[in-house]
């Protein structure tokens, strides 16, 4: 796979039917090693000046979407769980004058990071602000946008500390 800004390691897997959109403003996607990307992802680069960067060993299971707002950076051998969606923008939503798609985005609140050897469950939306610690496991269904510790399980809407790993 050979598209302008994009780094794809050549040990990566990427399914056939995963899309990857590149930008036209120079944003990069960066695909480490032996990293797994699988059927109907989406990557795109949309919505912000960051880049997105997924580390070597990564699994990122079907119908993932990631979209590069302020930035995603992924670590080494995290896993993804099916449906889950990083989104590290927001839209600025300050004048009742002008509809919302005409307001553009709000500041950024330091995009998505994802240390290495953290479990994210299916279904989980990640915002702006999202910064997990090494070790982390974020349960099923989850939102988050703000820091979770290593080695802590996280869970919920909005999602709260349950309990440390053993």
């Amino acid at each position: 796979m050979n598209l302008p800004n994009c780094e794809i390691s050549p040990d990566a897997t990427i399914s056939d039917d995963a899309r990857i959109r590149y930008s036209v403003r120079g944003t990069k996607i960066i695909i480490g090693a032996h990293t797994q990307v699988d059927d109907f992802v989406v990557i795109r680069a949309i919505g912000g000046d960051g880049d997105i960067k997924i580390g070597e060993y990564c699994r990122i299971n079907p119908n993932c979407v990631f979209y590069s707002g302020s930035g995603i950076n992924i670590g080494n051998h995290v896993l993804i769980a099916p449906a889950t969606v990083i989104a590290p923008s927001n839209h600025s939503i300050d004048r009742r004058d002008l509809f919302i798609d005409q307001q553009g985005f709000s500041r950024s609140k330091g995009g998505v990071v994802i240390e290495d050897d953290v479990w994210i469950g299916a279904n989980c939306v990640l915002l702006d602000g999202t910064y997990i610690e090494r070790g982390a496991v974020l349960a099923a269904g989850s939102v988050l946008n703000t820091r979770i510790a290593a080695y802590t399980i996280w869970g919920g809407v909005p999602a709260k500390f349950i309990k440390e790993r053993d």
